[in-house]
């Protein structure tokens, strides 16, 4: 199983975690979604993992992906 981790500006809250957890989780291979709101963290557990998917998902939740 693959696994990313994105660091995500923006979340304050879990309302902010769960806005980001559900998109990601709508992203094809993704087992698992794990989001700390406090650590500006986005973790991606899956297969066949798509950076590009993982990164357009977490923008579509309203959320800036660092470089």
């Amino acid at each position: 199983m693959a696994q990313k981790q994105y660091t995500v500006t923006g979340m304050t809250c879990e309302h902010c975690a769960a806005s980001v957890r559900e998109e990601v989780s709508e992203v094809a291979w993704v087992s698992e979604v794990v989001v700390d709101p406090a650590a500006n963290a986005v973790t991606v557990h899956g297969a066949d993992l798509d950076d590009k998917q993982l990164r357009a998902a977490i923008v579509e939740a309203g959320y800036a992906v660092a470089a």
